[in-house]
């Protein structure tokens, strides 16, 4: 069997932590805006923010779900926009997001796929 590696620049990791339940709407705005897939995880978090809000009546949830979503750069403005409206982190306490830019991945793509996108194996 010929095992070729294909290696793949200009990504960038999309990392958005919300409060449990919040998950699935992130994804399906990431899907909306062009993302292909997403990975989901479950966390905990404290901080500052916690006193804060307690002082206000406001409880916040320690239960966090995390998202990791790998997008090319070119597509990575529109799918963080997206997030940021459906996972309403204009609101205190509703999460955080942030980007991670990948100097290099790799993984199975058919070579079909990536001679339709122009991809070039190693």
């Amino acid at each position: 069997m010929n095992q070729q590696m294909v290696v793949l620049t200009h990504a960038v990791l999309i990392t958005c932590i919300v409060q449990r339940g919040a998950a699935d709407d992130v994804v399906q705005a990431a899907h909306e805006a062009g993302a292909h897939g997403a990975t989901i995880f479950h966390g905990r978090g404290t901080g500052v923010r916690q006193k804060h809000l307690g002082l206000l009546g406001l409880t916040v949830n320690a239960e966090k779900e995390i998202v990791y979503i790998v997008v090319p750069d070119d597509q990575v403005d529109r799918v963080f926009e997206r997030i940021y409206l459906a996972a309403k982190l204009d609101t205190p306490g509703m999460g955080i997001i942030y980007t991670t830019p990948i100097e290099k991945m790799a993984t199975h793509i058919p070579h079909e796929v990536a001679a339709r996108y122009g991809i070039h194996e190693a």
